[in-house]
């Protein structure tokens, strides 16, 4: 399996990863699986593929994705998906390490993203990295995030930040 930056043609493959993903939620809620599993086009990615932040596992095609997007000095993960048939399988943990590490090296100070706060393979997992949930130290941009989730529908989410 390879980490690398996606690719154009690697963008038609990420709604079907990104629904795939989101079966792993059905069992729990049926909200927040309404809420997750709205897809929206594959050229929702465009602007982070052109950024040079949208990253693939590739095994013969896609099967995981992560779209960050610059902010000063944070990175912040937008989306981070695995194709179910995939999980459990350190795809994810591969696809964060490296991207951590490409963060690193370019010289950003954290990363941050908004996660479910209370499911196993959310908030814990990306705890093993070394994110920390914020509260009202989160910056700004983060709060209003989190605000826009809340008001989809989406609750206990976090706000989480790794510092490099």
């Amino acid at each position: 399996m390879e980490i690398r930056l996606a690719r154009p043609d690697d963008l038609p493959h990420l709604p079907h990863i990104e629904q795939s993903a989101a079966q792993a939620f059905r069992p729990l809620d049926v909200a927040y699986f309404d809420q997750i599993s709205q897809l929206g086009p594959a050229e929702t990615w465009r602007p982070h593929l052109e950024a040079g932040t949208l990253w693939v596992a590739d095994e013969g095609g896609p099967i995981g994705f992560l779209a960050a997007t610059r902010h000063g000095e944070r990175l912040h993960v937008d989306e981070f998906d695995i194709d179910q048939r995939w999980q459990g399988r350190g795809v994810g943990r591969r696809m964060m390490d490296e991207v951590i590490a490409w963060a690193r090296r370019e010289g950003f100070a954290s990363v941050t993203l908004t996660t479910f706060a209370n499911i196993p393979w959310n908030a814990p997992f990306y705890a093993s990295f070394g994110f920390v949930p914020l509260g009202e130290d989160a910056p700004e941009p983060l709060r209003a995030i989190l605000a826009r989730e809340t008001a989809r529908g989406l609750p206990d989410r976090v706000g989480m930040r790794l510092t490099l």
